[in-house]
């Protein structure tokens, strides 16, 4: 059978794939993995946990199946409404809390969703205990009864602790900033104004009216063009604009030009690298970034460790050597000293605080890297088990030689689908279209079944 877990969680359309009775049964293990269950009355303390939700009309039910879960497990629960997925990150490590959940899909469309544990410490879980929770499934569990059940009860103000929190990592005041965001009918209508007027900023929010069944729907940052138009025709200094749990930001300047996570990563990590607060004077990206960013850092003094795609494979990096910033292009920024996941509130406060200190636009500070063309074709159909065969591998390291310091291929299997992922970036996007056309036909030819 397929794993259960994917990059991110459990995630389905709900009600179908993710139905009220499979949310229960993973809260029951995810409750004895993580929180052990049962031991109530050899310790005399019930485990607590936290539970969150974006807006989705579907999270209301299966928050009811998870808390009912955990309760029944004898797991003692803080219900904090609906908040992004960084702020119960957050929350989990704040309150003491033996684990976390999250009730999300993200950047998905709203009749999906999903859950997230966390670990004591509001950490992900490695695949490891993902593992273990998914092999309980069902288990044949004994349930306490009186005392030993646990208790329920709403959270709702401690949205208020993680804003509080996410202030006191800034420095700079953004009085002499005018902002627009997009908060994606999401998680962050409530928390994200609210922390940008604490900051000092002017503020204009878009797509901060949740219904439970808009999130992501034309908005957010994975639809840039109402946040480009409302930036350019406000005249505002900048826009961010987060996924449905924000934990991911993206950003557009003054003229409406996208700054991708890349871009982010690079302003983020050139001002640490001044003030001394890049750890080892390192980052952490993955495969996909874009050779322009690690061309960028290496002129600046600042080194880049690879690792697979995905955030959670940046953190372990970051955790194991020791380094306090790292993310992706997608804009899944990790700010180790003060969050344990991807966090865009954060981010977007630290990136507006390097704006206000330089006092230069952000089109400007974003000129410290030059992104190179990157053509990505999706060879669908093929035998993804047949990326290394020595006719790919022979194409590649002849295209590799041609591009040279300039220029970079990547040959990725989906991780989901019958499809091998050829990217190229070149000096020009006619070399980088070329040569990737070139390899997507060995694959074709090598790769079929």
């Amino acid at each position: 059978m397929a794993r259960l877990f994917g990059t991110d969680g459990v995630r389905g359309v709900a009600g179908r794939d993710l139905t009220a009775q499979l949310a229960m049964d993973l809260s029951v293990a995810a409750a004895h993995v993580l929180g052990d269950a049962g031991a109530f009355a050899a310790t005399g303390r019930r485990p607590v946990a936290v539970v969150g939700r974006d807006p989705r009309a579907s999270g209301e039910f299966l928050e009811a199946a998870v808390v009912a879960g955990l309760a029944a497990s004898g797991v003692d629960v803080l219900r904090l409404g609906v908040l992004p997925t960084p702020a119960v990150a957050h929350l989990t490590a704040a309150l003491g809390a033996d684990l976390g959940v999250m009730l999300s899909a993200s950047h998905n469309p709203a009749p999906d969703n999903g859950i997230k544990f966390l670990a004591r410490g509001g950490f992900k879980l490695s695949d490891a205990v993902e593992d273990e929770i998914e092999r309980r499934l069902g288990e044949d569990w004994t349930f306490p009864v009186g005392s030993g059940v646990g208790r329920v009860r709403d959270a709702y103000g401690e949205a208020d602790r993680y804003i509080s929190h996410v202030l006191t990592t800034m420095s700079a005041s953004l009085d002499s900033l005018s902002v627009v965001i997009d908060c994606a009918h999401g998680a962050a209508h409530m928390v994200a104004p609210e922390a940008l007027v604490r900051a000092g900023a002017r503020v204009e929010a878009i797509g901060a009216r949740p219904d439970g069944l808009n999130i992501n729907a034309g908005h957010g940052s994975t639809h840039l063009d109402k946040l480009q138009q409302v930036v350019v025709s406000r005249g505002a200094d900048l826009g961010l604009a987060y996924d449905g749990d924000a934990d991911r930001c993206l950003a557009v300047d003054h003229t409406g030009a996208i700054i991708d996570g890349d871009h982010i990563m690079a302003i983020l990590a050139a001002s640490m690298h001044d003030e001394g607060e890049l750890a080892k004077d390192t980052v952490v990206a993955t495969v996909m970034s874009n050779l322009g960013f690690k061309l960028a850092m290496r002129d600046a003094g600042i080194t880049v460790v690879e690792t697979a795609v995905g955030d959670r494979y940046v953190l372990e990096r970051m955790k194991s050597d020791g380094y306090n910033l790292g993310g992706e292009q997608s804009g899944h920024v990790i700010m180790l000293d003060h969050a344990t996941t991807g966090d865009g509130l954060l981010t977007s406060l630290h990136l507006l605080g390097v704006v206000a200190k330089a006092g230069a636009p952000l089109k400007e500070l974003a000129s410290v890297m030059t992104p190179l063309p990157q053509i990505l074709i999706n060879v669908k159909d093929v035998d993804k088990g047949k990326a290394s065969v020595p006719e790919l591998v022979e194409a590649v390291a002849l295209a590799e030689a041609e591009l040279g310091e300039t220029g970079r291929v990547l040959i990725r299997p989906s991780g989901t689908e019958p499809m091998i992922r050829v990217m190229v970036e070149a000096a020009s996007e006619e070399h980088a279209t070329q040569v990737a056309g070139r390899l997507a036909d060995v694959v074709r030819k090598a790769c079929t079944s």
